[in-house]
C-alpha cells in the first residue's frame, strides 16, 4: 500500500471514544469528566496506557498537560504534534475535545501497524483544563504552556470547594517536572467536532479552518430608580430595563452589520428588584462581540460605547461598560491550513471553509508554533451538550485527513 492509500482504522477509533466516553457517563448518554478530579485520573490513565501499548514515550509538565511521541528518523526535528483536551462540560458529550485525541492517536496506531516512519517524531498531545468547568482561566494547559499567564497563576486557582490546581494535580499524579513551554513544537494540528451547524447545514464533510473568531467580553450596568409602576407616569421614569434593552437590542444589530463573521450575543442579564409591581431601578448585563479580524472587532467594539454613551446622554442614566475579556483573531499558519486544504482535495472529501466562533487549545499554540485545525460536522450543531452526537464515517475522514497533513509536515522516509 502507498502511503496516498493509507486510511485510518474508522471502527478501532470509534470504538477509543466510546470506551473513554464510559468514564464519567451520565445517564443521558454524555460524559462528566471535570478536570483534575478522579474522574480525570481514569481518563488520563487509559490514554496514557494506549499510548504506551502504542510504543510512544510520556512526557508530562508542571501544568499537567501530557505529550506521548513516537520517534522520528531525525530526534533533532521538534515534533509534528497533534491534541486536544480530554476533561469536559458539566454536562459534555463524548466527542469534544476527545476526538482531538483519540484522532491523533489512532494516526499514531496506523503508522504503526504499515511500519511507516516519518522524519520528524510525532507527538499526540492531551491539554490540562481547556473547559474551565471547575477552574479559570479556561484552556489552562495549553495557555500556561504558551506563556498567556503563568504557572503559579493556574496554580492559585480554586474550585467552588476551595481545592487548588496545583493540590488536585499532584492528588491525581499528574503534577510533571518539565517546565511548560520548553516542549518544543514544530506544527501543531487540532481535529475537533464543529461545535456549530455549518457543515451540517452545507452538507460537507470537511471544515478546513482559517482561524478563530476574535471576542470582546464587557459587563455593562444601567442605573435608574425604582418606583412603583402603578403610581409613576410613563414619562417621569428612570427605567434602567428599558435603556438597557435598546442596549442588548444594538449589540445583536452590530452582530448584523458585519456578516459573516459578526456576531453579537447578550447572554445574561441581572433585574434588580426584580419585583413584578416595581419599575427596574438597576441592570446588569454581559455583552458579546466577535469578528474574524482585529480591525472589525475594534470597529464593533467602538461602536457599542459610541452608542452607550449616546444612550446615557438621551436618558440621563448612569451607563457603565467595562471590557473584561478580549482574546484578539487568530488566524492559522498558511502552511498548515494548506497541508489540511491538500490532504481533503487527496482524499476527495466535501469542504469548506471555517471560520471557528469557539476558543481551543490552537489558539495558544499558534504563538509558538505553526497551527491549524480540521473541522468534522455534529449533529444539529450542537455541543457542550449530553446529547451531543457525530457520525462514525464523518469522525473517520477527519482522522484520515489528520493523517496525511501529520505525514506531509513530518515527511516520510522512503525505504
Amino acid at each position: 500500500m502507498s502511503v496516498q492509500q493509507l486510511r485510518i482504522n474508522q471502527e478501532r477509533l470509534w470504538q477509543s471514544l466510546m470506551e473513554l466516553a464510559q468514564i464519567g457517563a451520565t445517564e443521558k448518554g454524555g460524559v462528566k469528566r471535570l478536570a483534575l478530579t478522579d474522574l480525570d485520573k481514569q481518563g488520563r490513565d487509559l490514554v496514557v496506557s494506549w499510548g504506551r501499548a502504542a510504543g510512544l514515550s510520556i512526557t508530562i509538565d508542571q501544568i499537567g498537560n501530557v505529550f506521548m511521541r513516537r520517534a522520528g528518523r531525525n530526534p533533532a526535528l521538534p515534533p509534528v504534534m497533534s491534541g486536544s483536551h480530554i476533561d469536559t462540560q458539566p454536562t459534555g458529550g463524548k466527542f469534544d475535545g476527545n476526538y482531538g485525541v483519540l484522532a491523533a492517536l489512532e494516526v499514531i496506531r496506523t503508522l504503526n501497524e504499515h511500519q511507516i516512519e516519518t522524519e520528524a517524531p510525532l507527538e499526540v498531545a492531551f491539554w490540562t483544563n481547556e473547559e474551565g468547568s471547575r477552574f479559570v482561566p479556561v484552556m489552562m494547559g495549553s495557555g500556561v504552556f504558551c506563556g498567556a499567564f503563568s504557572l503559579e497563576h493556574a496554580y492559585a486557582a480554586t474550585d467552588t470547594a476551595g481545592l487548588s490546581v496545583k493540590d488536585e494535580l499532584q492528588r491525581i499524579g499528574y503534577l510533571g517536572d518539565q517546565v511548560p513551554g520548553q516542549h518544543l513544537v514544530g506544527a501543531y494540528f487540532e481535529a475537533h467536532i464543529e461545535q456549530g451547524p455549518v457543515l451540517e447545514d452545507a452538507g460537507k464533510v470537511i471544515g478546513v479552518v482559517p482561524g478563530v473568531l476574535g471576542l470582546s467580553w464587557y459587563d455593562c450596568t444601567v442605573t435608574g430608580m425604582e418606583a412603583h409602576a402603578g403610581p409613576t407616569p410613563m414619562g417621569l421614569r428612570k427605567d434602567a430595563l428599558q435603556v438597557a434593552t435598546g442596549i442588548m437590542q444594538e449589540v445583536v444589530n452590530i452582530g448584523n452589520r458585519y456578516p459573516p463573521y459578526g456576531r453579537g450575543t447578550v447572554g445574561m442579564v441581572q433585574v434588580f428588584p426584580n419585583s413584578r409591581n416595581v419599575i427596574p431601578g438597576e441592570v446588569k448585563f454581559s455583552m458579546d462581540l466577535r469578528n474574524v479580524t482585529a480591525e472589525l472587532l475594534d470597529t464593533m467594539h467602538q461602536e457599542i460605547l459610541a452608542f452607550i454613551e449616546q444612550r446615557s446622554r438621551d436618558t440621563g442614566l448612569k451607563i457603565h461598560a467595562e471590557r473584561v475579556s478580549y482574546y484578539p483573531p487568530c488566524p492559522f499558519h498558511p502552511d498548515c491550513v494548506e497541508a489540511v486544504r491538500n490532504a481533503t482535495a487527496a482524499l476527495g472529501y466535501s469542504t469548506m471553509d471555517v471560520v471557528s466562533g469557539a476558543g481551543h487549545d490552537a489558539i495558544y499554540t499558534a504563538r509558538l508554533a505553526p497551527s491549524g485545525m480540521i473541522f468534522v460536522p455534529c449533529k444539529d450543531g450542537i455541543s457542550h451538550n449530553e446529547i451531543e452526537d457525530a457520525q462514525p464515517a464523518h469522525l473517520a475522514a477527519g482522522c484520515n485527513v489528520l493523517l496525511h497533513a501529520m505525514l506531509a509536515s513530518a515527511g516520510v522516509v522512503q525505504n
